[in-house]
């Protein structure tokens, strides 16, 4: 059975047009219609964490992975009440280094927004959801030194099970650029899954290293939700 796994970034009211990366900001109300569709069509919305036996074969049914990349403040403000509302779970995958700053990596392009903060992090794992890495600073892993590569993906897990006091399991390749040694750094460093941002649904058996997502953008209408989710659509533009 294919299994979506969703990618959203931030969920806010989206800025003015012309805004660079205004697409990657999912209005709260449309973010909460899809996670009640969601529902009502039945489908579990879970975690990485949750979605995890799945994805090796253990069971079987009718669910969605649902993850957020960065670690925004406005997933916890904006996001965290509808997912609740609907009995769902989530994985955000966090910059380690970032915690409580910025969107750094992006300035100069993108306006700045606040990264969740350590109670936040905290907060939100208490809640039920899941934390995973994103590494320490939001790098281009393909653009680094397969040492400082390492460093990235390994530091990042251990920074962010300090701050919670839990195992991190899960991974997400910043930009979506990876290499095969990429995904044997990651399997090395403890981590269960990584995702990426190739297109796609996924299916037990698949490499757990370089699991495809499905991108929902401010501009995903109604009609192409469900086509996302439901259908051949997006594996056809994998």
């Amino acid at each position: 059975m294919k299994i979506p796994i969703l990618m959203y970034h931030q969920i806010d009211e989206p800025p003015q047009r012309g805004t660079a990366l205004r697409g990657l900001i999912v209005a709260p109300s449309s973010f909460a219609w899809q996670m009640r569709m969601l529902r009502l069509m039945g489908y579990r919305g879970l975690s990485m964490r949750d979605l995890e036996p799945y994805l090796r074969g253990e069971q079987q049914g009718r669910v969605v992975g649902i993850t957020f990349d960065d670690g925004y403040q406005n997933n916890l403000i904006q996001a965290l009440p509808a997912l609740q509302a609907n009995g769902f779970t989530a994985t955000c995958y966090g910059v380690s280094s970032m915690v409580g700053g910025t969107n750094a990596w992006d300035a100069g392009k993108v306006a700045q927004k606040p990264l969740m903060t350590q109670q936040d992090w905290r907060t939100w794992h208490a809640a039920g959801m899941d934390v995973g890495s994103h590494t320490q600073t939001h790098a281009n892993l393909k653009e680094l030194p397969n040492e400082e590569a390492r460093q990235q993906i390994v530091q990042s897990k251990t920074e962010l099970e300090q701050l919670l006091g839990a195992e991190v399991r899960h991974f997400c390749y910043p930009y979506g650029w990876f290499q095969t040694q990429h995904e044997e750094m990651v399997r090395a460093a403890g981590y269960v899954t990584a995702t990426s941002t190739r297109r796609g649904r996924v299916q037990a058996g698949d490499n757990p290293y370089a699991l495809n997502r499905i991108m929902v953008a401010r501009a995903t209408h109604p009609l192409q939700f469900f086509m996302k989710v439901a259908t051949a659509y997006e594996d056809k533009r994998a």
